[in-house]
Parts: structure tokens; sequence; C-alpha cells
């Protein structure tokens, strides 16, 4: 499933820039993808909780899989239009904000909680494996065969999450919400995370990282295109770079997990180290230079967002898990805010002054909630 997101979305992005050349439609369109999560995240969270999560995930895959050929026959027919580009991206973004929080809450039903933050890191392995090859191949496919290819690869990606779902057998999903109505099991998630400072500190930590990081990723078609001058293939080899690091993150943190007792500590150092490699970039006009520092970047990325989701896994009781991974996916729906920011500062400022704003952003903010709410400093799981 994640390969073919990333194919997707190094193609539609790279679509919409060769049409429009505009940097306020790049940002809108990552936007798009990501509004989606404002709604259907809390709702898959209650269902999460309350029906069987491993028939939830097969329905969702079958329809990103149909999404993927339809867009795939619509681009190589020739009729492709960027209104097109918005309203599937729009549909699929629904998807997987639907299919994302229930795909979290299966991870602690197939592992011991004192294995948690292995398990996780390691399912970012893979996650981040195909953070690096789809890119690339999404690039090196467009330079190829063109863009509808990419398409076609994606469902068959999608057609192997399908073989992959049906061959493991999983435990009984917890049906305790099912005792109240959906809205008293979504008021229910509220309450508790209102309640729970932790959680709740946990929860604005990752906030800072989808609002002010993940939109940088909606920019590398701009230094692809206007500060490297690299071709498609250029364009994925900057984004696999931070996909590397990622793997590179995830593989370290898979082999100290049962050493790292102060995760929240861990988590804040993350953020700011992630802000520091972001400011370097922005600087950079050598592509070499700027793929090394991508990996920084990719790097403690993905050691903050593990250490996030590694502690909401382990507090959360298991009743309640799905409804606060729905709540903990609620910050992907306010990408499109950072998307668009994004956008218009590089339409005004460029691509590199946009980026070393983010980098400043993140630094603050994470000092912010680090000495702000020192609890989040001192937990240890």
């Amino acid at each position: 499933m994640s390969g073919g997101q990333w194919i997707q979305q190094v193609t539609l992005n790279w679509l919409m820039y060769e049409m429009t050349n505009s940097a306020v439609l790049l940002g809108l369109l990552n936007g798009v993808r990501a509004f989606p999560f404002l709604i259907s995240s809390p709702i898959a969270g209650v269902a999460a909780d309350r029906m069987d999560r491993r028939k939830l995930m097969v329905i969702t895959q079958y329809f990103l899989m149909v999404m993927a050929f339809l867009m795939g026959v619509l681009v190589a027919s020739g009729r492709l239009e960027v209104w097109h580009l918005l309203v599937v991206t729009l549909i699929t973004g629904s998807a997987w904000g639907f299919s994302e929080p229930v795909r979290l809450s299966m991870v602690p039903d197939l592992v011991p909680r004192d294995e948690l933050t292995r398990a996780i890191a390691l399912n970012s392995v893979a996650f981040n494996a195909t953070k690096v090859l789809g890119p690339a191949l999404g690039g090196t496919l467009i330079a190829l065969f063109g863009p509808a290819g990419n398409f076609f690869v994606q469902g068959l990606a999608y057609f192997g999450v399908l073989l992959t779902l049906y061959s493991i057998q999983f435990p009984a999903t917890p049906m305790e919400a099912r005792r109240s109505s959906a809205f008293a099991n979504l008021k229910e998630g509220l309450t508790y995370v209102g309640s729970t400072p932790t959680v709740l500190a946990l929860l604005g930590g990752d906030l800072v990282l989808r609002v002010f990081v993940v939109p940088y990723m909606a920019l590398m078609p701009i230094f692809q295109k206007d500060v490297f001058r690299v071709g498609p293939e250029g364009l994925g080899m900057l984004m696999a770079a931070a996909g590397f690091g990622a793997v590179l993150g995830v593989l370290t943190l898979a082999s100290v997990a049962n050493h790292l007792r102060r995760k929240g500590f861990v988590l804040i150092w993350g953020e700011i180290l992630l802000g520091i490699f972001l400011v370097l970039f922005s600087f950079v006009t050598s592509f070499p230079l700027a793929l090394i520092l991508l990996v920084g970047v990719g790097y403690w990325q993905i050691v903050a967002m593990v250490m996030a989701n590694t502690l909401i896994q382990i507090i959360v009781p298991d009743a309640l898990r799905g409804r606060v991974i729905g709540l903990y996916m609620l910050d992907r729906g306010l990408i499109p805010a950072g998307s668009l920011l994004s956008g218009l500062t590089a339409h005004f400022l460029g691509a590199p002054a946009t980026v070393g704003i983010m980098g400043v952003f993140v630094v603050l903010l994470a000092l912010g909630l680090g000495y702000g709410t020192p609890l989040i400093r001192k937990i240890e799981a």
C-alpha cells in the first residue's frame, strides 16, 4: 500500500507542476490529499473499535485499487485535466484517511506490549523502504514510459496488499464500544484525550510535524526544476533521499528500542534536529549535498514520529485505541493549511526560503512543547 501511495504522490505532483507551473496549485493538490483526514479519520477510529478491522482494511484496499486503475486509463487516454487531479486526490485521500487509523490500531493486536516500539519501528521500515523505492521508481517510470504506467503499478501494489491481508489471521477486535452509540463512542474518545495531559501533549507534538514539516515534500518539484535543474528522475531522488534517512532512523530505533527509557525526551530532540536539517537544506544549491541533508531530515522526522506513535499506543487503553488513533490522525487533515501556506510562501519568497522558515518554526515549537510541557520530557516507557 505504501509503495503505491508514494508512486502516486510523485506522479500527481509532477503532473500538476508540469501542467500548471504553479506552486500555489501544487500546494493545493497536497492540501486536498490531506483534508479528508479531518472527516474520515474520526469515523474510522470509531469503526475500528466497533467492527472487524481486517474487513475494513480489505474494503478500502479494493476501493483504492480501482481508483488507481481508473486514473491510469484517464492519463493514458490523453483527457487529463487539472480538475481531474484534484478530484481523484480528494477521493483517494478520503480512503487513506479511513484506512490509516484502522491499520495503526491493528499493530498492538499482533505484538506484545514490551515489543511495541520495535514493532512500530519495523513497521516504519516497510513504509519508508517504499518511500525510498516508490518515488525513485515513480520518477524513473515517468522519464521512461510517461506517468500513466505509474498508476497501473500502484493498482498492482494494492492488489498485493489484499493478498497479504487475506493470508494473515488477526485476533478479534474488542467490541466494548458497541454497547453505546457511535456518537457516544466518539465523545468518549474526545473526553479521554482532553482529560489526559500526556496524550494531549503528544498529539500537539505531532501537530508540529504535520503542519510545519510534511509540506516540504510538496515543494520538491520546485527544487527539482528551478533550484537544482534536474529531470523527473532527480525529483524521485530528492524524495527518496528523505525516505532513505527514514529507513536509517527506524533501523536505529529497532536496534535500541528496548534501551530507550525516556522516549518523550527523544521525541523532543528528534523534532529539534529535524528543524535544524530543514534550515540547512534551504541554503544549499548543490544537488548531492541536498540529498545528504534530506537523509538527515528523513532520519529525525521518523524518529520523532515513531516516538509519538509508540507512546500513544502504550498509554491508551485497548478499548479506546481506535478512537484515539483516529483523533491522532486528524493532524493529517491540517496539512492543507501547511501545504497552502507553503505554496503561497514559495510563490512570493521562493521554495528555499519557505523550507528555511519551516525549519525555524519546528525548532521553536518543539522547544515550546518540551519546556512548556515538562511532563512530555519525563515520559518513560
